[in-house]
């Protein structure tokens, strides 16, 4: 019960403004770009639980991640590990698997089915 109410927490942080933006540039491309809202709720929580945790993602929310787009997915991804919430993670290791993810994800929906 307590980690589903961890990833409602990050789904939100996904989806909303970071505390703490890297630059006003990069906040403004994403706000002006809507990647905010390119992603339903439950695929925002497998895409953190798949980078934050061990789990895969589903095909799914893989289509909508890569319609989100790499550079957006960074981006947010880095952001949100600005917020003070996460200043113990090692962001090295998160920004691996944001990575790993993301060419998981675009392997499996440009694989021909």
């Amino acid at each position: 019960m307590a980690s589903l109410n961890v990833y409602s927490i990050l789904a939100v942080l996904f989806l909303t403004c970071g505390v703490v933006m890297s630059t006003e540039e990069s906040d403004h491309i994403i706000k002006e770009n809507n990647c905010e809202t390119k992603m339903g709720l439950p695929c925002v929580l497998e895409a953190f639980t798949s980078i934050f945790k061990t789990m895969s993602i589903s095909n799914k929310c893989c289509g909508e991640l890569v319609v989100l787009g790499k550079f957006f997915h960074s981006a947010l991804v880095r952001r949100n590990l600005e917020n003070p919430l996460f200043k113990d993670l090692n962001h090295a290791t998160i920004i691996a698997k944001s990575i790993q993810t993301w060419y998981n994800c675009l392997a499996l929906i440009n694989s021909p089915s």
